[in-house]
C-alpha cells in the first residue's frame, strides 16, 4: 500500500490508474473462490438447485435474477443494498420501481441456505452466484464465483437513480458510468449481452417508436418490421406495461443472437441499439459488436469476465458490514 502512495505523488495524472490498481489487488486478494468450502461446503449445489425450480417457474426470471446483482453492484458496490425493503430503498429508485423483480425467489434461495448452513452465507454473495447460475441455465457461459462479501447496513436511492445507466442515455453518458466504478469499454458492450435474454416494457423504448428526439418521427436506426409490431403493441395511447424481448427471435437462450440484432437495426432499446450506430461507436463499442456477433465463444469469455469485474465492485469483506439473515432487513 506505500508503493501505491508513493506512486501517486510522484504523478498526478495517474491518480485514477493508480488508485484502481491498487483497489484491484486489494479486492482480489479478499475474495475467493473457496471463501466458504469448510463453512458451507455445499453452497453452490443448493443455489443451483433453487435456481433450476425458479427457471422451471418462469424462464424469464433467469434477466430478472441477473439484472438484480447488476442493479445492486453499481449502486455501493457489490452489497446486497438492492434487496433492503424500505420507501427510502433501492427498489423504489426511478431505474427499479416496477421493473427489478425476483426478490421472492432470492428469498426463497437464502432459506434453502440458511437451512443448509445458519447465519454463514451473505446475500450479497447469494446474488453473484444466482447471476452465474441463470445465465449457465439459459445456455451461457459458466465462471468461478470470487466470493466472501458481506451484506452492507444502508440502501442508497439516490445513488440508484444516479449511477444506473439508463436505457434513454447515450454513449458519452453510459461510458462514464462503468468507468466510474472501474470498468472498461470491454465491459461496457459485454455486460449490455446480458440483454440476450428477458423482457423490456414499452415505457423504456417507447420514445423511438413515434416521435424520436422531437424528430416527429421513429428512430431511423430500427428495423421496419420491428418498429410495425412495437408501434402495434405500444401504442400512445399505451400505459407502458406491455412487454417485447429485449432479443427478438431468441428471448430465452443466452447466446450472441442479441449483437446479430443490433447489426440489423433491431435492437431494442436505444442504450443497445447506440452500441452499433452512435457516431461515438465507431472508436469505440462498434468493433466489439461485430466481434461478438460473429464469434459467440469471443462473447461469452469476454461476458464471464466482465461479471467478474463487476462482481468486484467495493466489495464489504472482513469485519464490515455483516451476514443478514433475511435479505431484506439489516438485522437487528
Amino acid at each position: 500500500m506505500k508503493m501505491c502512495k508513493i506512486f501517486l505523488s510522484h504523478h498526478a495524472l495517474l491518480i485514477i490508474f493508480s488508485l484502481i490498481l491498487c483497489s484491484s489487488i486489494t479486492v482480489r486478494s479478499q475474495l475467493t473462490t473457496d471463501f466458504y468450502q469448510n463453512t458451507c461446503p455445499n453452497l453452490l449445489q443448493v443455489v443451483r438447485q433453487q435456481v433450476k425450480i425458479a427457471l422451471v417457474n418462469e424462464m424469464r426470471m433467469a434477466a430478472s435474477l441477473l439484472r438484480l446483482h447488476f442493479h445492486d453492484c453499481f449502486v455501493n458496490g457489490c452489497d446486497a443494498s438492492v434487496l433492503l425493503d424500505g420507501s427510502d430503498g433501492e427498489k423504489f429508485s426511478g431505474p427499479n420501481k416496477n421493473s427489478a423483480r425476483g426478490f421472492e425467489v432470492v428469498d426463497t434461495i437464502k432459506s434453502a441456505v440458511e437451512s443448509e448452513c445458519s447465519g454463514v452465507v451473505s446475500c450479497a454473495d447469494i446474488l453473484a452466484i444466482v447471476a452465474r447460475d441463470a445465465v449457465l441455465l439459459s445456455g451461457g457461459p459458466s465462471w468461478k464465483v470470487l466470493l466472501g462479501r458481506r451484506d452492507g447496513l444502508v440502501a442508497n436511492q439516490s445513488g440508484s437513480n444516479s449511477n444506473l445507466p439508463s436505457p434513454f442515455e447515450t454513449l458519452d453518458v453510459i461510458i462514464p458510468k462503468f468507468n466510474a466504478v472501474g470498468l472498461n469499454i470491454t465491459d461496457v458492450v459485454s455486460l449490455s449481452g446480458a440483454h440476450t435474454i428477458g423482457l423490456a416494457k414499452c415505457a423504456t423504448f417507447s420514445q423511438r417508436l413515434f416521435n424520436f428526439s422531437n424528430t416527429g418521427a421513429p428512430d431511423s436506426t430500427l428495423d421496419t418490421n420491428m418498429l410495425s409490431d412495437l408501434q402495434n403493441l405500444c401504442p400512445t395511447t399505451s400505459d407502458g406495461n406491455n412487454t417485447a424481448p429485449l432479443d427478438r427471435n431468441s428471448t430465452d437462450l443466452f447466446d450472441n443472437h442479441y449483437f446479430k440484432n443490433l447489426l440489423n437495426g433491431k435492437g431494442l432499446l436505444q442504450s443497445d441499439e447506440i452500441l452499433y450506430t452512435s457516431n461515438l461507436s465507431v472508436t469505440t463499442t462498434k468493433p466489439l459488436v461485430e466481434s461478438y456477433s460473429s464469434d459467440s465463444s469471443l462473447f461469452f469469455k469476454a461476458f464471464a469476465n466482465s461479471m467478474i469485474n463487476m462482481g468486484n465492485i467495493s466489495p464489504l469483506t472482513g469485519s464490515a458490514g455483516e451476514i443478514r439473515k433475511n435479505c431484506r432487513v439489516v438485522n437487528s
